[in-house]
């Protein structure tokens, strides 16, 4: 019994220190997109509306064989935004879409929230798991949560090394959207599109306007 009891205390020790090295790595924003081949395996998650038309902006001004191959995540009710991913592919199909279900609908309580966001959670694992990408881009939609989390968790057990992008959405002028409050902790490269959210994030990056 002493023995069981002293590995486990040994485990979860080694889990605490590599959870808090990776915490001090990320907030250092010591972050670089490398990968042992000469693409990287990209996932995006879309929201709706004009966080899908600001992020495939932002995708159209990547390199397509760079980031590649693509998987899209997006909401389970979310139709709209499967058109506007396939008119932004233009034809190709070196992508993939994969629904999960929504973390929190518009106007739905905070605490019904927590149940629905670890069920979208539970739901990602396996994709995660399969894909393993490099990158993940978001870029404010409550989709992007359990992704971003279970990304984050399997990077903790070593299973992927994968880096993640965080762009808040150009409708953020003032504030940090939910998304942003939560990801500026766990995104390892945290952008924001007007200077004025430098007081309020104190890691973002400022480029101008991305998207």
């Amino acid at each position: 019994m002493g023995v069981i009891l002293y590995l486990a205390m040994s485990i979860i020790a080694a889990f605490i220190t590599r959870v808090f090295f990776l915490f001090h790595k990320i907030l250092r924003s010591d972050c670089q997109l490398i990968s042992p081949n000469s693409y990287l395996r990209t996932i995006y998650c879309i929201g709706s509306g004009g966080h899908t038309t600001e992020l495939l902006r932002l995708m159209s001004h990547l390199d397509s064989k760079k980031f590649q191959p693509r998987l899209f995540i997006l909401a389970k009710n979310d139709i709209s935004s499967e058109v506007k991913i396939q008119e932004a592919v233009d034809g190709s199909d070196d992508y993939t879409l994969y629904r999960i279900p929504r973390s929190r609908n518009v106007k739905q309580s905070y605490i019904s929230s927590v149940f629905t966001t670890i069920y979208a959670t539970l739901s990602t694992i396996p994709i995660l798991y399969k894909f393993k990408p490099d990158v993940i881009f978001c870029n404010g939609p409550g989709t992007c949560i359990p992704v971003c989390l279970v990304s984050f968790l399997m990077r903790c057990f070593f299973i992927l090394d994968c880096r993640i992008v965080f762009i808040e959405s150009f409708c953020r002028v003032q504030t940090l959207s939910l998304s942003g409050i939560i990801l500026q902790y766990f995104a390892d490269i945290f952008i924001i599109q007007w200077p004025q959210l430098r007081h309020v994030c104190f890691r973002a990056k400022y480029f101008g306007r991305l998207t």
